[in-house]
Order: structure tokens, then sequence, then C-alpha cells
């Protein structure tokens, strides 16, 4: 499998990323959860991505640091922290006092004593980028971190964090982990020109649509999996995505492809994207993605697929993901209770 450059951090990665979001809770089985390791590194794979929360709290970075060893070396490790780790407010979030605690029990679960990306999980508006930034810039210096990453931010965010470290003179983001498919392409209009422009790598998460791009999950048909339906109901069952998938599903088969080899190779197509992250919960999921791993797609597909979903549409939102504090709290779009809370 061949590597592409991380950004600008002088790192190699694959173009597909191990994510491990299933390890601990879509799969128990740590020693199949190992046997995905190892079957994803030997095909080529040399990217791995999890978080703390993953498992949940911590499972599957035990999982992965337990899978490594003796082949940490061969591996850049991702992880993520800003998560809630327990109910304590301060055990969570983008501060200083919970990035240098949490750091040192990430390395401990993952058995290593670096980290090559550290990322931060979610925008924390309560968090100035400064604070954050000087806290990872610590890091990096200590050889703990070697590179540091956001994840879900607007694009004037983006911006916001590159220029608070340009003025302080602190480590910058070098990536950034957004969410990106056939069904949601909205990182196309800023996200991904901005990444570009501060030579940004980019890790896109969900390129299968949640699963909708597998082509499992017909119009008409209930969605049976109830973690599914827990955390993404209004995604499973949009009417417009799931128009889009039967339009899908018969361009992909007189391309010769499945639905799911068409919907990942082109999420890595697009030339801002790095990588993307895949996160099969059974080997032979991991089979049946790295079996479509060299698939390319000409200029006449993708001049189709953009005519079911147009470049920088997102058919409709995905529920997990970030919603900033604007649209979240109606007190923020109306003057009297801004008032009122103003006393």
């Amino acid at each position: 499998m061949r590597t592409r450059p991380l950004g600008r951090t002088g790192i190699q990665v694959s173009p597909y990323c191990l994510g491990t979001m299933n390890f601990g809770i879509g799969n128990p089985d740590r020693d199949d959860c190992a046997r995905i390791v190892h079957r994803a590194l030997d095909a080529g794979i040399n990217f791995i991505d999890t978080a703390d929360v993953y498992g949940p709290h911590g499972v599957s970075e035990e999982i992965v640091g337990a899978a490594l060893q003796g082949r940490r070396d061969d591996v850049v490790l991702a992880t993520k922290v800003n998560g809630p780790m327990g109910d304590d407010p301060n055990r969570r979030g983008s501060s200083r006092r919970w990035i240098v605690s949490e750091v040192e029990h990430s390395l401990r679960r993952l058995k290593t004593d670096h980290i090559d990306l550290y990322q931060i999980h979610h925008p924390d508006p309560q968090t100035d980028f400064e604070e954050t930034l000087s806290a990872l810039t610590d890091l990096v210096r200590s050889g703990k971190v070697r590179a540091i990453g956001s994840s879900n931010l607007p694009a004037s965010e983006i911006v916001e964090a590159q220029w608070v470290a340009d003025r302080r003179g602190l480590q910058r983001f070098r990536t950034e982990q957004p969410t990106y498919s056939i069904l949601n392409r909205g990182i196309e209009r800023e996200i991904l020109p901005t990444c570009s422009r501060f030579g940004m790598g980019v890790l896109v998460w969900s390129p299968l649509g949640m699963g909708l791009l597998t082509g499992r999950y017909r119009k008409g048909d209930p969605v049976q999996d109830p973690q599914k339906m827990h955390w993404v109901p209004r995604h499973m069952t949009d009417e417009r995505k799931r128009d889009a998938v039967e339009e899908l599903l018969p361009l992909a088969r007189e391309a010769g492809l499945s639905l799911t080899h068409l919907a990942m190779a082109f999420a890595v197509t697009h030339p801002g994207v790095t990588s993307a992250i895949i996160g099969p919960r059974t080997t032979r999921q991991l089979e049946d993605l790295l079996a479509g791993a060299t698939t390319t797609l000409d200029d006449e597909v993708l001049d189709r697929i953009d005519g079911v979903v147009p470049p920088g549409t997102d058919l409709g939102p995905l529920d997990i993901a970030y919603v900033p504090p604007a649209l979240a709290d109606p007190a923020l779009r109306r003057r009297r209770a801004a008032e009122r809370a103003a006393g």
C-alpha cells in the first residue's frame, strides 16, 4: 500500500487508517481485535487511530497497546483527548489541567512512551486555543507527542488556531479529522481548502456514511442495528440519503465495483484527503475493505457521483457531528434571553 505525506510533518502514512472505535464495544473480543490490527499491518496499513473514550473509557487504547507489542515502531499511532472520562467535569475538555494528566493515562494504556499524533477530539468553546496549544507544545517538546491535530473543527476555528500558534510561538495543529463521505461532502467547501492552505494532513472519518454506503440498508427496509439507531437515528433514516444510495448502487455495479469499494475510493481520491479511517468490527469486514484498497475511479464515474450528490453538499445532518453553541443554544440567538442571562 503506497504511503502519503501527513501534511508537512514529514511522516508518511497509508491512505487507509485503521480506526478502532469498535474495539471493546462493537467487538468485545480482545484477541479478535488484535488479529484485526495484525492483519491490517500485514496488508500495509501503517496508521492507527484511537481515542481515550473508545471502548469505552480507554478499553480501545488498551487493546491497541497490547496488540502493538513488538510492532510499535512500524506504526504511526494516533489518539485523541477531550471526551468525558467520568462524571467529574474536569476529566474532559481541552484544558492544560486535563491534557497533561490524560496523556499519561493514554501512554500507559497504549504501552508506549510516545504518541505520534495527539488530537483534540472536539472543539471546546470554553477553553482558549492558547491554553490548549501551550499544553500540547510542552508535550511535543518533552518527546511524549510527535505532532498535534484537531478534529471536527469548523474552518474559522482552524484558522484561529493557526493564528494563535503563529502569534504565540506555539506548536500548530498539523492535521484535522472531519467526517467525509459521498453523502456528506460539506468539507469540500471550506475545510479541505483551509487545511490545504495551511499544509495540514486530513484524516476523514465515516467514509462509508455510518454503514449506509455498504448497501446493507435499502430504502424502505427498517434499520435493525440498535447501536446505529441509538447514535445516528436521523442519519440512518434520512430519505434523501436513502434515495442517494439507491442511485449509487447501479452506478457502482456498472463500474464493476461494490458500493463499499466505490465509497472508499471516492474518499481517498480527493487531493485534500490524506487518509480515510476504516472501522471494521470483524476480520471479514477488514478483508472486504482491503480487497478494494487499490480501486481508482475515473473521471466519468466521479462525474456521475457529482450528479447524485453535488460537490460540497451535505444531504442531511450527521447526528454525532459537532454543533456550534450558537446553533445548539437558543438563548444565544434571542436578545431577551441574553439580556436576562446578563442580569
